[in-house]
Order: structure tokens, then sequence, then C-alpha cells
């Protein structure tokens, strides 16, 4: 959400953020919205100022026992009431008119932001190589986990639909393993507090996190409430309608949740295996700092979602995003991308965003420091995605005979196990 008083200060600097994004400018439109429902606000407020003076003037008429007087004055006032619910329908039209239309903008990206359109203008930030022999190519995550048995698509498909799947055995506890292995990660090492939120939200909070209303259609709905495309939206949430101290920040949260994603738009792509699916799952890291920590803060989050991969010993590498690529919240995003020989090509494993005070104005999170109460600043990332991360180990990790090597990062978590092999068919 952003802050009309701003846009009116610096009307160019607004609309020059908007065109670095694609779009037209919006400043003077957003600006003459202002001018309506100040002129709505304004007109309602002489109302009422007029009704209390009238109100003084007829005591004093009926005191000098003026009843002439009084009586023109009393129709006046019955007038203005009458004229009441139109001023205030005004006024409330003018004020959602200007709200929904900010609410429908997407965040200004900050300066250091490469420009571009779309994927191809995103720009190499660094990689890590990993320290094994990195396969050039192999199969693909669902060849290797169907030939094992433990992958099985058609089950899921027949109670489920298309883009679900069902893990079963070693695979289904690799899956478990990989969860549980980020989450003690991130509270042991970096400094998150494990959350357990609810997996259902209302539209508040929906909003709060700018799902909607833009991406309505990619949510699934459950009566009134929203099944969670990620938990970024229970854990960003935990600030809303709040007034924080500025000694309590930086707060750091993390939870291991399943995601539903409709994934509309995306028809034909990745139709095969688990890249692209309605449920998967995903540790997602959150962060509620002030401005002056927020950019310091990204890139530690990044360090975090990174030493997931390091210690699992995966190639990779980190992409800055350009205008054109970044999600609609987002100020400045790093995505990391995970090598997956089957497909010979990096994949997104985690996104990490910086988003400013963009969602607290939504939510209307603020911090106290000193006098001044301030919007807060709020960031998230994958920390990361399992099910990917499962598909890049079974890629990365595969032998030739089928079998899938367990990271040694992993294999507290695998009971001894230290090989996938299933009962291949």
């Amino acid at each position: 959400m952003h802050d009309i008083r701003a846009i009116r200060e610096n009307p160019d600097a607004f609309d020059d953020a908007l065109r670095r994004r694609g779009l037209a400018p919006l400043a003077a439109e957003l600006i003459a919205l202002d001018d309506a429902r100040k002129g709505a606000t304004s007109a309602a407020q002489a109302s009422q100022e007029r009704r209390n003076a009238l109100a003084k003037e007829i005591g004093g008429a009926k005191k000098a026992k003026d009843e002439a007087r009084a009586a023109e004055l009393m129709e006046e006032v019955a007038r203005l009431k009458d004229e009441v619910p139109g001023l205030e329908t005004a006024q409330a039209e003018a004020g959602r008119t200007l709200d929904e239309k900010l609410a429908a903008i997407p965040n200004r990206p900050n300066p250091d932001v490469p420009e571009g359109t779309d994927e191809h203008g995103n720009v190499e930030y660094r990689r890590f190589a990993a320290t094994r022999p990195q396969l050039p190519t192999g199969k693909q995550h669902f060849e290797i986990g169907e030939a094992s048995g433990l992958m099985d698509f058609e089950a899921a498909s027949r109670m489920s639909g298309a883009r679900f799947v069902v893990l079963k055995g070693q695979l289904a506890r690799l899956e478990r393993a990989l969860g549980q292995f980020m989450l003690d990660l991130h509270t042991g090492e970096h400094g998150y507090i494990e959350v357990a939120p609810p997996l259902m939200v209302r539209d508040e909070a929906m909003f709060g996190t700018a799902q909607l209303p833009k991406f309505r259609d990619d949510q699934f709905a459950v009566r009134e409430h929203w099944l969670i495309p990620t938990a970024e939206v229970p854990l960003t949430n935990l600030v809303r309608e709040s007034i924080l101290r500025e000694e309590e920040l930086p707060l750091r949260f993390t939870a291991l949740t399943p995601c539903f994603r409709a994934e509309a738009g995306s028809a034909g792509r990745d139709t095969r295996g688990m890249l692209r699916q309605h449920q998967f799952n995903k540790v997602e890291l959150v962060s509620i700092t002030t401005p002056e920590q927020s950019a310091g803060e990204h890139e530690r989050m990044l360090g975090s979602a990174e030493a997931v991969l390091r210690k699992l010993d995966l190639p990779y590498r980190i992409m800055t995003l350009c205008t054109g690529d970044m999600g609609f919240a987002s100020q400045k995003t790093y995505d990391i991308e995970v090598w997956m020989p089957g497909q010979e090509t990096f994949r997104e494993i985690s996104s990490c965003s910086v988003c400013g005070d963009f969602q607290a104005r939504r939510m209307n999170a603020r911090f106290r420091a000193g006098k001044a109460v301030n919007y807060v600043h709020t960031l998230n990332g994958s920390g990361v995605a399992v099910g990917r991360a499962l598909i890049a180990v079974m890629e990365n990790y595969q032998n030739p005979d089928g079998s899938v090597t367990v990271p040694s990062a992993l294999k507290a978590y695998m009971g001894g196990i230290d090989r996938i092999e299933g009962h291949r068919v």
C-alpha cells in the first residue's frame, strides 16, 4: 500500500518507479482522487460545523423569543440533516475509490534493482559450485521416483486431480527429513522463532500481505477462509494492527507448513513431476524490522536460505530479479536457483524479498521509537521449498543404478538410511 502523502510530495519519483515496473504514470490520477476525498470530507465537516453554529443561533433566537427566526433556523438544520446521508456516502465512496486504486499498485522497486521486462533481465549476484562433482545431466526426479515405486502421480490424480503427488516409504521420509533439517538449522543457528500457524486465514490477512485482491484467482477458498499460499501470510500477520517496541525488533519467524496454490495461468507449464503442485511443503522465513535494519536483514535472510543448500552441498546461483520479474509486494528480490541435472538448468528454490512498509501499511503494523510511531518493514523468504529441495537432492545425488544417496546433512534424520532405493520395477 502506498502513502498518498508521499505521492503528493514527489509525484515524479512515484511515476518514475511505476515506469520501471512497466506501468503508466498514475500520480496525477491518485492526487485527483485524493482531492475528491478531501473535498467530500470538507463538505461533511462544513455541514456539521454549520449545524453546530445553527444550534447556538436557535438557542439565542428562542431566548429572545424570536420564534420566526428560530423556525427559519430549524428549517435550515433539517435541510442540512437531509444532506448528511449523501455527504457520508460521497465521503465513503471517495475514500474507497482511492484505497482500491492504491491497493492495486505494486510496490516501488529499490534504486539498485536492475530494470527489465521479464526473467531475461535478471542479474546474477553470486553462485556456489558445491564440493561434489556437478552432474551435467541425468534422469528427472519423476523418472527416478516412479521407477523406485516411491512417487505415485496416478494415485494422487485419481483422488485429487492433476498437480498432486503421493510420496511413499523412504522418499516420504526424505521429504520429512528435509523439512525438519531446515527448521532445526533456522531455529538453532539463525535465530528464528518456530511458529505453528493456522493454515486458513481471513480476507484481511491475505490483503495484508498483498495476495488479495490482485491474486484472488491464484488462491483456494474454503467457506469464509483462504488456504494459505505460503506461511508468509500468517507469519507476517502476527504483527498486524499492533504497535511494537523498537527494542523488540527485529522479530524473526519460521514455519514448516503445507502451501496451497491454484496455479492459475500456468496451464501447460511443468505438468510432469513435482515442480508446480497445488499442495506442497515449504519452510518460510519472515522478519519484522525497523527501516534502518531492513537492507541488512535482507542479506542476512538470503544467507540463511543459502546455508540450507550449502549444507546439502547442492550447486546453486543467486539472481537479483529485475523490475519486470519481481513480486507485487517486493522492493527487491533475490531468487536462489538450484541446479537440476535432469532438466539441465537452474530452477528457483527460494525467493527472499524485502517489502519496506508496503505490507505494514496494509496491516497497520507499527513500532514506537521514542515518541514517534512508524510503520515496520517486512521481509519474507523461502528457507527453502521442501518439495523442490527433494527434487534437487534426487537429481543431484542420483546413482547409475537408480538409487539416490542421502546427503550427509540428512543422515541423522533418516535413521541410518544412506540410500533411497525403494522397490524398483
